[in-house]
Formats: structure tokens, C-alpha cells, sequence
């Protein structure tokens, strides 16, 4: 995909957008049936970790859903999501591998915002531990530079985090990921959430609102079919049906 890489946090216009973020749990509700025939998994471990500010239970629907189609979901079990990126890529890598020698199987991760950050960092701490990478929403450049918290940040404390980006991204993903974005983010620059550094990542667009992604039913039919998908994700983009262009 290629975009231009002058990144800015999202306008006062794309936050308002917000505001639409419950249609996505009325779509949700409609399209239940659908969803329910997704491909249903082979029982493996899924660690599912939500984003900034949240608890697990925000992700509580998606495990519930993710368990109905055959796969062992679990929460992420970091507590409140905060600042410290580090101490919580830790803490998730430890939960990643005390899974991993339970099960004898390789975990995926699903991780919403920040969430998705942490999960990335985790697969490239224990590539030989996780299967497979999910992440909507969440940043791949910038860290808070370019989300609507950035004025909580001082321009010291923003690029500390982008130089700490940089020297984390020297060691390549091996693990397959596929981010899902949306054009409507107003929280995280959708530009932001598109991989360049990691060979093979799957891009996928929805229409989504950022708040609204956790219930939206495209990123659930997303997750779900790319999890029962085989150890291997194709490269590219993909439009889900509907999704803004």
C-alpha cells in the first residue's frame, strides 16, 4: 500500500467522528448470524489485549465470540492499560510463554490500539511462541505522536518514544501479522497504522470508527477468519466489503 508518509495526529474533525462509534454494536447485533459461520478455529491459545485505558473486560465480547468459534481466548491480564509499554511487553511476553509450555502450541495475538502495539512487541520478543499477529487500530509509527493524545506528551517524551520505536523495529517481525485500519480512525492517524517495515503484513480496511472497532462485526469476521487460517497470511490489501475506500 502506499501512502504518504507525513504523519499528523487525527483533526478535530475525524475525533468527532467518534460519535458514531455505538452503530458499530447495532451492526454487531444485525449481523450476528453471519458471523457465527465464520471459520471456526483448531483450539488454539488466544491472547486478546485491549488498548489504552482499558481493562480486559472491554475485550470481553470478542473473547466470548472468539470462543464460541474454537478458539481458547484468554485476557491479556495486564490490568488497566497505561503508559508503561515497556513493563506491559514484558509482563504479556511472560503470560505469551507460560501459554505456550502449557499448551505446547503456538499463541496468537489480538490486540486493539495499544493493545496491538504491545501484541507486536511480544511476537518479536518470542517469535518461536506466537503464531500469528492481529492488530486494529493501533500504531506502527509514532507511538502517541500521532493520536489525539498527543498534546498529553511533551515533544521530549514523543520522541523519545518514536527513537525507542526505531531502535525496537532493528529486529524484524518474523511472525505474520495483519493490521486492520479504518479511513474514520479519530483517534490513531490511519496513515500511522500502515506497515512498512514488516515484510508480507496484510493490510485490511474497514469502515470503522476507532472506538467502535472492538464491536465493529468486519473487524470480528477479520479476526476470526484469520485465526482458523492456515500458519501462513497472504500479503497485501484488502478492502472488506462495505469498507470505506
Amino acid at each position: 500500500m502506499s501512502t504518504s508518509r507525513t504523519l499528523t495526529p487525527p483533526s478535530r474533525w475525524q475525533a468527532l467522528g467518534e460519535l458514531r462509534a455505538p452503530r458499530e454494536a447495532v451492526r454487531l447485533a444485525i449481523k450476528t448470524p453471519s458471523l457465527v459461520r465464520s471459520p471456526r478455529g483448531d483450539g488454539a491459545p488466544v491472547v486478546v489485549v485491549p488498548g489504552f485505558g482499558a481493562t480486559d473486560a472491554s475485550m470481553g465480547a470478542l473473547r466470548s465470540f472468539l470462543r464460541r468459534m474454537g478458539h481458547d481466548s484468554r485476557p491479556a491480564g495486564l490490568g488497566r492499560i497505561d503508559d508503561d509499554v515497556d513493563g506491559q511487553r514484558i509482563r504479556l511476553g511472560e503470560t505469551v510463554g507460560d501459554l505456550h509450555r502449557e499448551t505446547n502450541r503456538l499463541v496468537h495475538l489480538v490486540g486493539w490500539s495499544l493493545g496491538g502495539v504491545l501484541a507486536r512487541e511480544a511476537a518479536r520478543d518470542l517469535p518461536d511462541a506466537v503464531r500469528r499477529v492481529v492488530t486494529f487500530g493501533t500504531p506502527v509509527e509514532g507511538g502517541p505522536s500521532y493520536t489525539s493524545l498527543a498534546h498529553r506528551y511533551s515533544e521530549d517524551d514523543l520522541q523519545a518514544v518514536r527513537d525507542m520505536i526505531a531502535e525496537r523495529n532493528r529486529v524484524p517481525l518474523r511472525t505474520p501479522v495483519t493490521a486492520i485500519w479504518s479511513r474514520r480512525d479519530g483517534v490513531v492517524s490511519p496513515r500511522s497504522c500502515i506497515d512498512d517495515l514488516t515484510p508480507g503484513v496484510e493490510h485490511v480496511q474497514v469502515s470503522s470508527t476507532h472506538l467502535g472497532m472492538g464491536f465493529d462485526p468486519d473487524v470480528w469476521s477479520v479476526i476470526a477468519d484469520r485465526l482458523a487460517a492456515p500458519d501462513r497470511t497472504r500479503s497485501g490489501d484488502v478492502d472488506r466489503a462495505g469498507a470505506a475506500s
